[in-house]
């Protein structure tokens, strides 16, 4: 395997690919993976060494759910999605996910699932919707207001997100990706057939390439400016006062209320109830230090009052926290595209802190897409030309 400073001294035969994927996190990994499988010549350049602490995949856990309004695209995509995870989980030997199911919590005067329901019953998914006396019936560490309504979706859980990452590091090297870390590339430049990643060490050339730099699109936005707002994040892990919130008894939940919107895992070995706060946030830039968790009173704040609100007895000491990082579209839905002027760049970002649980099929997708196949459902709502509809290419997608 390729490691930091690994690619000094290669000869320019070496550095000729079939594709080069820029960003080896959650998407980017996935991608490698799948098109080395294909028997492509694979190399995965990434700044860090994933599974790493400065992207969007750190932090142990990460939700997956199925149901999504206007499901159409979404939904099928998470299944898919939760099918690779488990085929990864069957392939390397490591758990990967576990089914705890997930609870949709709404003040419905915030949020209605009735239609995420609908939309997910009529696609397949498994999914109950309960009121506010079912919800505390089941889980009496809730303390829910009677307006209050829930979507349950017993087939879904958490991935643990830096085994996910490492699994498909894995995956991907055992079928001939090279992966070269601590190489941030720089600069992109493609002409027509070819692409070049540009980085301290040197150029890297392929006949095509895939973009997935997550937050850190802006230093690329010479190639391609797009329109992700990257923000700081932050979650928390709170000791738990009562035994019903443990790992096995309490699900994964989100919960959108007059306060915030929120979401979290139950306590899982005694490591506490984590739990984020998916609106809000702080503006983050490339190159700037990302403020640690405490940094701001609300990064507790926000956290312990949800808590203290709706699950008083999950709101115990704060055992840690943990800053982490968001890349936003303005609508919040994915970019899952083609270069506009280039057709043979892919790019994948902003996946607006709801990404990766779909890691595993966008790589997929990714690999269809590089095969010239694309589903029209997933090619209209991540277009890039969504935000820019007078620009959208003549090129068919």
């Amino acid at each position: 395997m390729s490691r930091a400073g690994g690619n000094r001294g290669t000869t320019a035969a070496e550095r000729v690919y079939d594709f080069l994927v820029v960003g080896a996190g959650s998407m980017g990994m996935s991608a490698g993976y799948q098109l080395a499988k294909r028997g492509a010549r694979v190399l995965l350049l990434d700044a860090f060494d994933p599974p790493h602490g400065e992207g969007s995949h750190h932090g142990e856990t990460r939700l997956i759910r199925h149901a999504y309004s206007g499901g159409d695209a979404y939904v099928p995509l998470a299944l898919r999605a939760q099918h690779l995870w488990e085929e990864a989980e069957a392939l390397t030997g490591e758990r990967l996910l576990a089914k705890s199911g997930v609870l949709n919590i709404a003040d419905p005067d915030v949020h209605s699932h009735r239609g995420r329901y609908s939309d997910a019953v009529r696609l397949g998914v498994s999914a109950e919707l309960l009121d506010a006396a079912d919800i505390r019936r089941r889980w009496p560490g809730l303390a829910l207001p009677d307006r209050f309504e829930a979507l349950y979706e017993p087939e879904a859980g958490y991935l643990f997100s830096e085994r996910c990452v490492a699994a498909y590091r894995k995956l991907a090297l055992a079928h001939g990706a090279k992966l070269l870390t601590g190489t941030p590339v720089i600069g992109v430049t493609a002409r027509a057939g070819s692409v070049s990643a540009h980085t301290p060490h040197g150029d890297y050339h392929a006949g095509a390439a895939v973009l997935c730099a997550g937050a850190w699109f802006g230093g690329l936005a010479d190639f391609l400016p797009l329109p992700i707002r990257p923000l700081r994040k932050v979650v928390g892990w709170f000791e738990t006062r009562e035994g019903g919130f443990r790992a096995g008894t309490f699900p994964g939940f989100t919960m959108a209320t007059a306060g915030g919107v929120y979401y979290g895992f139950p306590d899982i070995a005694g490591t506490g109830l984590k739990i984020g706060r998916h609106d809000g946030g702080h503006p983050w830039q490339p190159g700037e230090p990302l403020a640690p968790f405490g940094r701001y009173a609300e990064d507790e704040g926000d956290l312990r009052g949800a808590l203290g609100a709706f699950m008083p007895g999950a709101a115990g000491r704060l055992l840690r926290g943990s800053a982490c990082k968001y890349a936003m579209t303005p609508d919040e839905h994915f970019i899952l595209d083609r270069h506009p002027e280039h057709p043979h760049v892919l790019i994948a970002g902003g996946f607006s802190g709801h990404g990766f649980k779909f890691a595993s099929a966008v790589g997929e997708l990714l690999a269809d897409m590089a095969d010239g196949a694309a589903d029209g459902a997933y090619s209209r709502l991540f277009a890039l030309s969504r935000f820019n509809p007078a620009s959208a290419p003549a090129h068919d997608h």
